[in-house]
């Protein structure tokens, strides 16, 4: 099984936005934006990594017959 590429892109994406508008929040003065625009991207991103790291337990599931 090969490691989904756009799944990657999205995440690399995900974050380069975040670090781009977080620069920018910071630049403007609004530092508790700032912060929590990058946790909420963190959220996202772990809410993608929990989604694939089930479908991977499934997958091992279905492979032993459990």
């Amino acid at each position: 099984m090969l490691v989904d590429v756009n799944l990657i892109f999205k995440i690399a994406g995900i974050g380069i936005l975040i670090s781009i508008l977080n620069m920018v929040l910071k630049q403007a003065g609004k530092d508790e934006q700032a912060q929590m625009l990058t946790l909420a991207g963190v959220v996202v991103v772990l809410l993608m990594v929990v989604q694939l790291l089930s479908k991977l337990f499934m997958d091992v599931r279905g492979v032993f017959g459990f």
